[in-house]
């Protein structure tokens, strides 16, 4: 009765662990996502655009939930709702970018507009699995390097569902495959910077921590805006501070 007593509490502490595991790992997956969306549009001129993350209450988060997590690493319990500087795509941008190329100054600077929001889109879906996988690696005190997390690890960060996404924008980009995987490999990179400089993770750690400790389904827009805008701030003034001694 004891040893089965023994066993049913390391069972539920193993349980409880997973749960807090599968919390974190989800809370930094979406705010990495929110933290591109505001700070990497910010960073290259783009136009605000409205989002929110949204949560399935995590109370309700049964072991099934997480198991099927670990085997399909592909959460449905959050996402970030909006985000998305283009929301339709032409069927192909090639095609567009020529039927469009040639008129005036007006058009040019229309173009220039797509394809940067265009590559943003991108990126900022790569850096939600990618900084699932920084916390990972820092949480098992690895090396997160290009070596370990590469494209094809991203699956395993929840990455799915951003890869499809991203592959449906690469769809309307090219119909060549090589051209594709180039320009994957492109913003992946990319985003992978983001991810790994240093101000944008404090940012991304300060925002997953307050959607932590929040037990909340939804985190408006500006909420997440005043985060990400204070953890910029605190980070700049620790620099300035560094710097004068």
């Amino acid at each position: 009765m004891v040893l089965n007593m023994k066993r049913n509490n390391i069972a539920e502490i193993s349980g409880q662990d997973k749960l807090v595991e599968h919390k974190q790992r989800v809370a930094f997956h979406e705010a990495g996502h929110a933290a591109g969306i505001y700070l990497n549009n910010k960073l290259r001129q783009l136009p605000p655009v409205f989002f929110k993350i949204m949560f399935k209450d995590m109370s309700d988060v049964t072991d099934a939930d997480i198991m099927a997590y670990e085997m399909t690493h592909d959460d449905c319990i959050a996402r970030v709702e909006g985000g998305r500087l283009i929301e339709c795509l032409p069927p192909s941008t090639d095609r567009w970018v020529d039927e469009l190329t040639g008129y005036d100054k007006a058009m040019e600077k229309l173009i220039n507009d797509y394809k940067m929001a265009f590559d943003a889109d991108i990126i900022n879906l790569l850096i939600g699995p990618l900084a699932e996988a920084k916390h990972v690696a820092d949480s098992d005190d690895e090396l997160f390097n290009h070596q370990l997390v590469n494209l094809r690890a991203l699956k395993n960060y929840g990455g799915r569902s951003d890869l499809a996404l991203a592959n449906e924008y690469l769809d309307s980009y090219s119909a060549n495959k090589e051209q594709k995987d180039n320009k994957l490999d492109e913003l992946f990179n990319l985003a992978f910077d983001f991810v790994n400089n240093d101000e944008n993770w404090a940012a991304i750690t300060q925002l997953a921590h307050y959607i932590l400790s929040n037990d909340k389904n939804i985190i408006g827009c500006e909420e997440v805006v005043s985060i990400l805008d204070d953890s910029v701030e605190r980070f700049k003034n620790r620099r300035r501070v560094v710097r004068n001694h």
